[in-house]
């Protein structure tokens, strides 16, 4: 191949080369920005979008009101001790009982019949025992004249005490079955007012069973009482013999008087807060176990309280806390103390003012230090449902 031929050639092949290493260059470029823009939604997405509330400022009560659990003085279920059928039952719910009252009636023919079994066994047994002691007496008297061997008394004298114990064992059988067959009438154990009833005639009854349910629900409501959550911050104002104002939605505008008769003495970690009983006398019978009240207890320090919807608390094994934006961006979790739960918004009486930014439902995942993204339709004040 002449020269020129072989330059062409070099000059071909270098052009391609080239052309190689653009197209290499280029896609590494290309590859680079695209890992770079990866990178960057990455990270941005990361960041977590929020919004941010501003606590609304308390109405400044003179008690404190919380919410409270009524529950009757005394509760007994009322289930059956024996199986059979129901063959009658005798109250409905609402019905006022006094102690001792059949509330219903179960037919158990298996028990009758293992009663009537039991029996016989007893007056075998007696018979028996009967039999062995005149043999035994007899043979006490044979062996003071010589006339039998004292191992032969002896063992009259064994079967005799073995009848004794089989004649005790059958008793204590009769007085078993005696006691189940007594069971199938169901009694009320004090005065009170039938709260529920699950049973029909001919409905079968099992006892002894995982799925056994109460028949019947017995509550003296004589007295009510009250379950409270007192927050930490007003735990060293409450005491026993305090008079505690019930306020119920049935009976808007009237209050009951009760007493609080005893603390737990210790708070609970979780919510910051102390259990406490009160009291109410329910002679009337206005108060119903199981409603929801209100409990306004005659304590100071409430008026600084402010509230937020329910969804901007965070509650984990580090008590109620709230995600407060700091100046930098960033989130802080703050404890906070609840003074009452309004159901639609919640009043802090700790741990927070009007000026701070709380964030409303924060990430579960949220942590202090957290770089977070304040949407533009953020900043509203919070509305506390009054």
């Amino acid at each position: 191949m002449s020269e020129p031929g072989n330059r062409r050639l070099k000059l071909v092949g270098l052009g391609a080369g080239v052309a190689a290493i653009a197209v290499v260059a280029t896609g590494i470029v290309s590859r680079t920005h695209n890992d770079d823009r990866l990178t960057e939604v990455a990270t941005a997405r990361a960041i977590p979008s929020v919004t941010v509330i501003h606590p609304a400022a308390g109405q400044g009560e003179a008690a404190l009101t919380l919410p409270a659990a009524l529950q009757a003085f005394n509760t007994a279920p009322i289930y059956a001790r024996t199986s059979g059928y129901v063959r009658q039952w005798l109250v409905n719910i609402g019905d006022n009982v006094r102690r001792g009252q059949v509330l219903a009636i179960l037919d158990a023919p298996e028990v009758e019949q293992q009663l009537a079994a039991a029996r016989a066994d007893l007056r075998t047994a007696e018979a028996n025992r009967q039999l062995a002691s005149t043999s035994a007496e007899r043979w006490t008297t044979m062996l003071a004249k010589d006339a039998v061997s004292k191992q032969e008394t002896d063992e009259r004298r064994g079967e005799l005490a073995a009848r004794i114990a089989q004649s005790a064992a059958a008793r204590a059988n009769v007085s078993r079955l005696t006691a189940l067959t007594g069971f199938t009438r169901l009694r009320a154990p004090f005065d009170g007012v039938v709260t529920t009833r699950t049973t029909e005639i001919g409905a079968l009854v099992t006892a002894g069973t995982a799925a056994s349910q109460p028949l019947f629900t017995v509550a003296d409501i004589h007295r009510i009482r009250a379950m409270v959550r007192v927050p930490q911050a007003y735990v060293a104002q409450v005491r026993e013999g305090m008079t505690v104002q019930l306020a119920l939605p049935e009976y808007p505008g009237r209050q009951f008087s009760a007493t609080l008769t005893r603390r737990s003495r210790a708070v609970d970690p979780s919510s910051g807060t102390m259990l406490v009983e009160v009291q109410a006398p329910n002679g009337e019978g206005a108060l119903n176990p199981g409603s929801y009240a209100q409990a306004s207890f005659p304590v100071s320090g409430v008026s600084r309280a402010v509230s937020l919807p329910p969804s901007a608390l965070m509650v984990g094994q580090n008590g109620t806390r709230v995600a407060v934006l700091r100046a930098d961006g960033r989130a802080q979790l703050r404890p906070v103390t609840i003074a009452r739960d309004l159901g639609k918004s919640v009043e802090i009486s700790a741990g927070l003012s009007v000026q701070d930014r709380v964030i409303d439902s924060p990430p579960d995942s949220l942590q202090t230090g957290d770089q977070v993204r304040v949407l533009a339709s953020s900043g509203s004040t919070a509305r506390g449902a009054r």
